[in-house]
């Protein structure tokens, strides 16, 4: 359910102090623009050795203090959450870093005393999702059990789907063929946030002390008939639809995409991607409504049309 913060979202008269890990990924260094530009007071962790990187001068020249830190090192890591109002993680792997690593985190913030923290999830709704259906929600699932004992406030940003996907990485939106693809129903609600306002809305939660345990925003909720819609509108040429075939199809499709090309090393092989598409298309990642879109007045949330007209 929307709830809206019991404070307003502005800084006391000494900036919040916010620890953020995985700052030096795509949707960390957006985070930590949002969280500067809102004033506060940035610790940005990165690995050993990668303090020289374009993205760590990136980090710099916006303000952050960086440290790099051994995530095996719980004392450098309790250190570094010291006096901080919240952790924020962007951290994106498999199991050593969504589980493992964000458990370090996790412990070394609760060990400082940090009142507050932000799971690396940034997702659909990941908590109906059967076992096995996901292997990324899977692992989200099993350090959620773990943050959910743990003794501080815990909040999760549920997104959806990152918009900027459906312009090529997802088989969606065609431009090449002005095809939109699908599984199952054309209309079935379907949830999309751009990477760029899930980060400000991410940033305002860090530093709002009144998060509940789940914030859920979309951009814009529209169907695959809406997106073929809006495709058309974005373009002005006529889109249409393609139905690739059944859910069960769709599954199909996976399991021998898994079996001919496993990639258990990578974080988004293509049947990853698959799996996502298909926790979308049955609605059980469908985001409860109402959304807390309004939670923060300011930010002002992309739609499909604008990203698809915008140039790469």
């Amino acid at each position: 359910m929307a709830t809206k913060p019991t404070t307003p979202n502005t800084l006391a008269s000494e900036p919040a102090t916010i620890v953020l890990a995985g700052s030096t990924g795509a949707l960390g260094l957006l985070i930590a623009h949002h969280l500067r530009r809102r004033g506060a007071t940035v610790r940005a962790l990165v690995r050993p050795g990668k303090g020289n990187t374009a993205e760590a001068a990136s980090l710099r020249l916006q303000g952050c203090e960086l440290i790099e830190i051994d995530y095996t090192n719980a004392e450098e890591l309790t250190k570094a959450c010291a006096g901080a109002t919240c952790v924020v993680s962007a951290l994106s792997g498999l199991r050593e870093v969504i589980v493992e690593a964000q458990t370090r985190l996790l412990d070394a913030a609760v060990a400082a005393g940090v009142p507050r923290f932000i799971p690396s999830d940034y997702s659909a709704d990941f908590t109906r999702l059967p076992e096995g259906s996901n292997r990324n929600f899977d692992l989200r699932r099993e350090f959620q059990r773990r943050v959910d004992q743990a003794p501080i406030q815990a909040t999760s940003i549920l997104n959806g789907m990152f918009m900027d996907l459906l312009k090529g990485q997802a088989p969606v939106v065609l431009q090449g063929p002005r095809r939109v693809v699908y599984w199952g129903d054309a209309d079935q609600p379907l949830d999309f946030t751009t990477m760029v306002d899930t980060a400000n809305f991410t940033a305002a939660a860090a530093l709002d002390p009144s998060t509940p345990r789940y914030l859920r925003v979309a951009g814009e909720v529209a169907s695959i008939r809406e997106l073929q819609a809006d495709a058309s509108k974005a373009t002005g040429k006529p889109y249409k639809l393609f139905r690739v075939g059944s859910l069960g199809f769709l599954k199909g499709m996976i399991n021998v995409t898994r079996t001919l090309m496993p990639a258990k090393d990578e974080v988004f092989p293509p049947w990853q991607g698959m799996q996502y598409l298909h926790n979308m298309f049955t609605g059980l990642a469908k985001l409860e409504e109402p959304l807390d879109n309004d939670r923060y007045p300011d930010i002002q949330w992309t739609k499909v049309p604008d990203v698809l007209t915008a140039k790469r």
